[in-house]
């Protein structure tokens, strides 16, 4: 029976990362994910149902758009298949009031760390809706596990400590060297994380970021004067802290 319902998860995951691309395509661009269909991006054709069933359709329809045979990418079935790994990874083996709970709590963290992962991506921007949303998830959650001397010490070293580094860039340098939406994706992560957590999220997000910029402009697909999205390694630190904990804390005894 347990497997039917991992399997009802899996399903489930489908499904809303089905909804998930939505979010990432129009919540940036400030249209509704609620009442307007799916349609094509280059036709404007109106999409059936059975054009938008979780990775089905993107096998049937050969990966091209019913209307005009446009490609439709790939990022489209890669959001709908890890959503639905997650939630058939993240499912209990033993279902209960409280594992339950803590599935959808969680499974909902990564579903907004999948949108901000590739709307920064296209953007360069982490929204507040989906920061709101985060923080109305964790914050209620820290306040019933942990002490409170924890959860508040990790939400204002999260904020304080990146907002000082970029007062401090922005007046040695006068550029901004980090947005809004990281500083406050920071402190939220601290809010779950704790003080050792989030500082190791900056440090370690940092040192992500830093490599990455650097393999980025030796492949010549980023320049030293372009900005880059510093979102993405920010919530893979956090993901890899939130759901591998264990693993993390070994990571953090090979550096403090």
């Amino acid at each position: 029976m347990n497997f039917l319902y991992e399997i009802y998860a899996l399903i489930f995951g489908l499904l809303i990362g089905s909804f998930l691309n939505v979010v990432i395509l129009r919540l940036p661009l400030k249209k509704t994910i609620v009442f307007d269909r799916s349609a094509c991006p280059k036709c404007s054709n109106q999409l059936s149902w059975f054009h938008n069933i979780p990775l089905l359709s993107f096998i049937f329809l050969r990966g091209k758009c019913a209307f005009c045979s446009t490609r439709i990418s790939w990022r489209y079935p890669l959001i709908e298949l890890v959503t639905g790994l997650i939630s058939f990874w993240l499912f209990p083996s033993f279902l209960n009031f409280y594992s339950f709970g803590y599935y959808l709590l969680h499974f909902s963290i990564a579903c907004i760390f999948i949108c901000h992962f590739f709307i920064d991506l296209d953007h360069q921007l982490l929204l507040d809706k989906l920061n709101i949303y985060l923080l109305l998830l964790i914050l209620p959650y820290s306040l019933m596990t942990f002490h409170w001397y924890f959860w508040l010490s990790g939400g204002v070293l999260g904020f304080c400590l990146p907002l000082l580094v970029t007062w401090l860039f922005y007046k040695i340098r006068g550029q901004v060297g980090m947005g809004g939406g990281d500083i406050k994706l920071f402190g939220i992560i601290g809010l779950y994380l704790g003080p050792t957590g989030v500082f190791f999220t900056i440090f370690l997000s940092c040192l992500v970021g830093a490599v990455l910029g650097l393999l980025l402009i030796a492949l010549k697909k980023l320049t030293k004067d372009k900005p880059m999205a510093f979102g993405p390694a920010i919530l893979l630190v956090a993901a890899f802290q939130i759901f591998f904990p264990e693993q993390a804390i070994k990571l953090q005894s090979w550096f403090f």
